[in-house]
């Protein structure tokens, strides 16, 4: 499945981010669209997660769907919160 096929790059990234954290120690001025792409990607692992939580404890559709909705709406609210950024408008055109 494609997360066993990137888990390898993303372990690189986590890597290569420990590394510059550690002996750079500035921000890494992410873009606009590397910024959209982190939150794309701990979104899809959060689901994938809460997925295999949903199925081992064997929840009803109608809570899943609650929760993977409130899990959206939380990181949304965070982002917000500490960035003043709006992850709804991350696909608008501009």
């Amino acid at each position: 499945m494609i997360g066993e096929q990137i888990s390898p790059v993303l372990k690189e990234i986590e890597d290569t981010l420990w590394e510059f954290e550690a002996n750079i120690g500035l921000p890494p001025e992410y873009t606009k669209e590397g910024f959209q792409a982190a939150i794309k990607i701990f979104m899809s692992t959060l689901m994938d997660k809460m997925w295999a939580l949903q199925e081992e404890e064997d929840m009803e559709l109608s809570t899943r769907k609650a929760m993977a909705t409130k899990a959206g709406e939380e990181i949304k609210n965070i982002v917000k919160k500490y960035t003043n950024i709006d992850t709804t408008k991350f696909y608008e055109a501009e």
